[in-house]
């Protein structure tokens, strides 16, 4: 790893490893955060691709309830059963074949978990890295009151 170094932790003071617990718990929570949202964007594609099984030539015409919020739904007509309206971010919706839209969300669906993939082995190494640094801190702190008990009694 070219333009890091590498610092025993065990050399550093109590201020510091307090410090470095902090960093690794605010990194870990940025990470966690992430995660859950790529997650939670990856299930709204792959519901979104699921929604377009249902769209066949058998349900032209048919009764439907179309989403206009995540909670409200009004009653409508599927009139065409070819095309779909995809929403591909920042308010822009792009018509595709159901063919095109499927394999919209498939990759969508792949990009996401390629990301999740690596994300996931980053934020392990960052809570072992904090799980470290709590250890060593315990053991100065432990270290430290056993110092001044000794100290007391003499």
């Amino acid at each position: 790893m070219a333009g890091k170094q590498q610092i025993d932790i065990g050399q550093l003071p109590i201020q510091q490893l307090n410090a470095l617990n902090q960093q690794f718990q605010e990194e870990i929570e940025f990470f966690s955060n992430s995660l859950n949202q790529l997650k939670l964007a990856q299930s709204k594609y792959v519901e979104s691709q699921e929604s377009l099984n249902k769209v066949c030539p058998e349900s032209k015409d048919k009764e439907i309830l179309v989403p206009l919020t995540s909670s409200m739904y009004v009653p409508g007509q599927l009139s065409d059963v070819n095309n779909v309206l995809v929403d591909i971010g920042t308010g822009y919706y792009v018509e595709m074949s159901v063919d095109n839209a499927k394999e919209y969300f498939k990759r969508r669906i792949e990009f996401l978990t390629k990301q999740i993939e690596k994300i996931q082995p980053v934020m392990q190494e960052k809570y072992k890295m904090k799980q470290v640094t709590t250890e060593v801190l315990q053991m100065k702190i432990a270290a430290q009151i056993q110092a001044q008990q000794g100290a007391a009694k003499t």
